[in-house]
Protein backbone atom coordinates (compact mmCIF):
# COMPACT_ATOMS: atom_id res chain seq x y z
CA UNK A 1 0.00 0.00 0.00
CA UNK A 2 1.33 3.59 -0.92
CA UNK A 3 1.44 5.77 2.27
CA UNK A 4 0.58 9.20 0.98
CA UNK A 5 2.55 12.32 1.45
CA UNK A 6 1.43 15.84 2.72
CA UNK A 7 2.92 18.82 1.85
CA UNK A 8 4.15 20.78 5.32
CA UNK A 9 3.31 24.68 4.43
CA UNK A 10 5.21 27.09 6.98
CA UNK A 11 5.25 30.83 7.18
CA UNK A 12 8.84 31.76 7.60
CA UNK A 13 8.91 35.27 8.20
CA UNK A 14 9.43 36.58 11.50
CA UNK A 15 8.34 39.46 13.33
CA UNK A 16 10.92 39.39 15.86
CA UNK A 17 12.27 42.61 17.25
CA UNK A 18 9.31 44.85 14.64
CA UNK A 19 8.60 48.27 15.59
CA UNK A 20 5.89 50.42 15.09
CA UNK A 21 7.21 52.48 11.77
CA UNK A 22 6.15 56.16 12.80
CA UNK A 23 7.93 59.46 12.95
CA UNK A 24 10.96 59.77 15.31
CA UNK A 25 8.79 62.57 17.30
CA UNK A 26 7.43 62.55 20.18
CA UNK A 27 3.99 62.59 20.94
CA UNK A 28 2.36 65.67 22.95
CA UNK A 29 1.07 65.14 26.52
CA UNK A 30 -2.56 63.53 26.27
CA UNK A 31 -4.63 66.24 27.95
CA UNK A 32 -7.64 68.23 27.11
CA UNK A 33 -8.32 71.77 28.52
CA UNK A 34 -12.31 70.71 29.59
CA UNK A 35 -14.01 68.32 29.17
CA UNK A 36 -16.69 68.32 25.53
CA UNK A 37 -18.56 65.30 24.51
CA UNK A 38 -18.83 67.28 21.13
CA UNK A 39 -15.35 66.68 21.04
CA UNK A 40 -15.46 63.22 21.99
CA UNK A 41 -17.83 62.14 19.56
CA UNK A 42 -15.71 63.97 16.42
CA UNK A 43 -13.11 61.98 17.79
CA UNK A 44 -15.38 59.06 17.80
CA UNK A 45 -15.14 58.75 14.37
CA UNK A 46 -11.25 58.62 14.12
CA UNK A 47 -11.42 55.98 16.91
CA UNK A 48 -13.85 53.79 15.58
CA UNK A 49 -15.63 55.28 12.17
CA UNK A 50 -15.44 53.98 8.40
CA UNK A 51 -12.06 55.86 8.29
CA UNK A 52 -10.88 55.41 11.50
CA UNK A 53 -7.57 53.75 13.41
CA UNK A 54 -9.59 50.62 14.22
CA UNK A 55 -10.26 50.33 10.65
CA UNK A 56 -6.93 51.36 9.69
CA UNK A 57 -4.99 48.41 12.17
CA UNK A 58 -7.81 45.87 11.28
CA UNK A 59 -6.98 46.41 7.35
CA UNK A 60 -3.30 45.91 7.81
CA UNK A 61 -3.48 43.45 9.85
CA UNK A 62 -5.47 41.53 7.23
CA UNK A 63 -2.79 42.66 4.62
CA UNK A 64 -0.20 41.29 6.76
CA UNK A 65 -1.80 37.98 7.69
CA UNK A 66 -2.78 37.32 3.57
CA UNK A 67 0.77 37.90 2.10
CA UNK A 68 3.55 37.07 4.77
CA UNK A 69 3.87 33.81 3.32
CA UNK A 70 4.91 34.79 -0.09
CA UNK A 71 5.85 38.52 0.73
CA UNK A 72 7.70 38.94 4.18
CA UNK A 73 9.10 42.25 3.64
CA UNK A 74 5.74 43.83 2.85
CA UNK A 75 4.38 42.05 5.31
CA UNK A 76 6.60 43.65 7.92
CA UNK A 77 5.81 46.79 6.49
CA UNK A 78 2.06 46.63 7.10
CA UNK A 79 2.54 44.95 10.70
CA UNK A 80 4.99 48.06 11.68
CA UNK A 81 2.58 50.18 10.35
CA UNK A 82 -0.42 48.80 11.82
CA UNK A 83 1.35 49.06 15.28
CA UNK A 84 1.79 52.75 14.66
CA UNK A 85 -1.99 52.66 14.10
CA UNK A 86 -2.48 51.26 17.43
CA UNK A 87 -1.22 54.01 19.52
CA UNK A 88 -3.06 56.17 17.42
CA UNK A 89 -6.15 54.63 18.72
CA UNK A 90 -4.71 54.38 22.01
CA UNK A 91 -4.26 58.17 22.05
CA UNK A 92 -7.42 58.87 20.94
CA UNK A 93 -9.19 56.62 23.51
CA UNK A 94 -7.78 58.12 26.06
CA UNK A 95 -8.65 61.59 24.80
CA UNK A 96 -12.11 60.39 23.97
CA UNK A 97 -11.80 59.51 27.91
CA UNK A 98 -11.04 62.92 28.91
CA UNK A 99 -13.28 64.69 27.16
CA UNK A 100 -16.45 62.44 28.87
CA UNK A 101 -17.13 60.31 26.23
CA UNK A 102 -17.12 56.69 25.61
CA UNK A 103 -14.78 54.06 23.81
CA UNK A 104 -17.57 51.64 22.66
CA UNK A 105 -16.61 51.15 19.49
CA UNK A 106 -19.30 53.12 18.22
CA UNK A 107 -18.85 56.82 16.01
CA UNK A 108 -21.31 59.78 17.40
CA UNK A 109 -21.99 61.71 14.42
CA UNK A 110 -23.20 65.44 14.74
CA UNK A 111 -26.77 64.88 13.96
CA UNK A 112 -27.05 62.61 16.39
CA UNK A 113 -27.17 59.14 14.51
CA UNK A 114 -24.61 56.74 15.80
CA UNK A 115 -22.70 53.75 14.00
CA UNK A 116 -21.00 50.49 15.16
CA UNK A 117 -17.65 49.75 13.86
CA UNK A 118 -17.93 46.80 11.46
CA UNK A 119 -15.64 45.22 8.69
CA UNK A 120 -17.89 46.43 6.15
CA UNK A 121 -15.32 49.56 6.50
CA UNK A 122 -12.38 47.61 4.91
CA UNK A 123 -10.99 47.19 1.39
CA UNK A 124 -9.62 43.96 1.39
CA UNK A 125 -8.00 43.96 -2.40
CA UNK A 126 -7.29 40.57 -3.97
CA UNK A 127 -3.32 41.41 -4.55
CA UNK A 128 -0.34 43.41 -2.97
CA UNK A 129 -0.15 46.06 -4.96
CA UNK A 130 -4.49 46.86 -4.87
CA UNK A 131 -3.25 46.62 -0.92
CA UNK A 132 -0.68 49.16 -0.89
CA UNK A 133 -3.34 51.23 -3.53
CA UNK A 134 -5.79 51.19 -0.80
CA UNK A 135 -3.53 51.71 2.34
CA UNK A 136 -2.45 54.82 0.60
CA UNK A 137 -5.74 56.08 0.32
CA UNK A 138 -7.08 54.88 3.31
CA UNK A 139 -3.88 57.23 4.79
CA UNK A 140 -4.77 60.45 2.88
CA UNK A 141 -8.30 60.25 3.69
CA UNK A 142 -7.50 59.95 7.71
CA UNK A 143 -5.10 62.97 6.99
CA UNK A 144 -8.53 65.29 5.64
CA UNK A 145 -10.61 63.63 8.19
CA UNK A 146 -8.24 65.21 11.20
CA UNK A 147 -7.85 68.28 9.37
CA UNK A 148 -11.23 68.74 9.04
CA UNK A 149 -11.77 67.95 12.40
CA UNK A 150 -8.61 70.15 13.75
CA UNK A 151 -10.94 72.92 12.25
CA UNK A 152 -14.06 71.85 13.96
CA UNK A 153 -12.04 71.30 17.86
CA UNK A 154 -10.97 74.49 19.67
CA UNK A 155 -8.34 72.88 22.30
CA UNK A 156 -4.96 73.21 21.47
CA UNK A 157 -4.65 70.04 23.93
CA UNK A 158 -6.48 67.89 21.43
CA UNK A 159 -5.27 69.32 18.52
CA UNK A 160 -1.33 68.85 19.27
CA UNK A 161 -1.87 65.11 19.15
CA UNK A 162 -4.24 65.09 16.43
CA UNK A 163 -1.65 67.07 14.18
CA UNK A 164 1.16 64.36 15.25
CA UNK A 165 -0.86 61.33 14.24
CA UNK A 166 -1.05 63.47 11.51
CA UNK A 167 2.70 63.54 10.49
CA UNK A 168 2.54 59.43 11.02
CA UNK A 169 -0.25 59.44 8.53
CA UNK A 170 2.01 61.45 6.39
CA UNK A 171 4.79 59.01 6.74
CA UNK A 172 3.23 55.87 6.00
CA UNK A 173 2.27 57.32 2.89
CA UNK A 174 5.80 57.70 1.77
CA UNK A 175 6.59 54.56 2.70
CA UNK A 176 3.70 52.70 1.07
CA UNK A 177 4.74 54.43 -2.25
CA UNK A 178 8.48 53.34 -1.88
CA UNK A 179 6.98 49.73 -1.78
Amino acid sequence: MEEKRTALLVNDCSFMGLKPIMMDLAYPPVRVRERNTAYANLLSIDYCGAVSELSAITQYINNENRISGENCQVAKTFLGIAMAEMMHLQKLGALICLLGGNVDYTAKFHNGRQKMWTPEYLDIPSNVRKMVMADIEAEKQAINQYKMHIKMINDDCVNAVLERIIRDEEYHIMILQAL
